[in-house]
């Protein structure tokens, strides 16, 4: 029992006890709100450093989703401008756009300098330091891979209830690594492969190939990303100045074996090729490409924060459609 039940309310209590009292609440007090504080910066660096499926839906349901929007008809439009406009009309989300006709001087852009989180899209940076260190010779397509998840999961302060596997293990070799977080979006995949590079290195390669607006969230925060910087990844990818031209034409090949097709290209016509990586996460819906064409290639980013991700996913479709027949009519 409580030794307070036998205090004598009638005499003081001394001055000492109640100031031991008063500094025991204050400490009990601050400890609480810095473990509530804690508690939701590891949930916040959970769903930034392993976005996925499940991360997604849990932040989704933190907010209402909006019934889709009502999708404009496309005409022939008179500009790169009027294409996008076209598309766009009606939309209540946030887009970032970066277009360019390369080999030309054509270009569309629309607030390519905001910063949304990337989701996957961070993938890409991750590619590019992996054939960075393959030139290098510090890293080969056949090295083996292999870690546990709940291991994979702590390094990378992912929380138990968000994570997308719990136990188990993954071996993969470079090579599958590389064709498995690029092509399917596999998570463990990328995390196994970014714990080989270290985060680190992958931070500086965006540092020294001149990202100047992308993080990739080694502090802990959500990577980030621009629809400038990600265009600006694409143009030095498909001018050689990533990699040599085998590493490039292996990265490239990497994206157009792309399986998540449902934004860039999914209403393009058949047989159009489309190097491409997709982000998503709760909210943002993103596609960055370079799509081919006998009348010239051209890369295209969109990214979009919205309060219906599936309808983002129908609106960038309907971007990349605009643009596509702009470009080729």
């Amino acid at each position: 029992m409580s030794p307070l039940r036998y205090v004598n309310l009638d005499r003081p209590k001394p001055k000492k006890s109640r100031k031991r009292f008063y500094s025991l609440i204050t400490v009990v007090s601050l400890l609480l709100i810095y473990f509530i504080f804690i508690r939701q910066d590891n949930d916040q660096k959970a769903l930034s450093q392993a976005p996925s499926p499940t991360s997604s839906s849990q932040v989704l349901l933190e907010r209402k989703i909006e019934p889709p929007e009502v999708l404009p008809t496309l005409s022939t439009a008179n500009s790169l401008e009027d294409a996008v406009g076209q598309a766009l009309k009606g939309t209540k989300g946030t887009y970032a756009i970066s277009i360019q006709k390369l080999n030309s001087n054509e270009t569309f852009n629309k607030d390519e300098d905001r910063v949304f989180e990337a989701g996957s899209l961070y993938k890409l940076w991750v590619m590019g330091e992996a054939f960075s260190q393959i030139e290098e010779g510090i890293l080969k397509m056949d090295t083996k891979l292999s870690q546990d998840i709940k291991t994979l999961n702590e390094k990378f302060r992912i929380d138990e209830d968000l994570a997308e596997q719990k136990e188990g293990g993954i071996t993969l070799t470079v090579s599958q690594a590389l064709i498995q977080m690029i092509t399917i979006s596999h998570n463990y995949a990328a995390l196994l492969l970014t714990e080989k590079l270290r985060l680190s290195q992958v931070a500086n390669y965006l540092k020294e190939k001149g990202f100047n607006e992308t993080s990739v969230g080694t502090s802990g925060a959500a990577p980030k990303t621009t629809a400038s910087d990600l265009a600006l990844f694409l143009e030095k990818l498909y001018t050689l100045e990533l990699a040599n031209e085998t590493n490039t034409k292996k990265m490239i090949d990497l994206l157009k074996a792309q399986k998540l097709n449902n934004k860039i290209p999914k209403n393009l016509p058949d047989g159009v090729e489309v190097a491409h990586k997709t982000g998503e996460l709760g909210w943002f819906s993103h596609d960055a490409g370079i799509v081919y064409t006998s009348k010239g290639d051209y890369i295209i980013v969109v990214l979009s924060e919205s309060s219906n991700p599936k309808g983002a996913e129908e609106r960038i479709a309907l971007i990349s459609q605009a643009v596509y027949e702009y470009f080729t009519k």
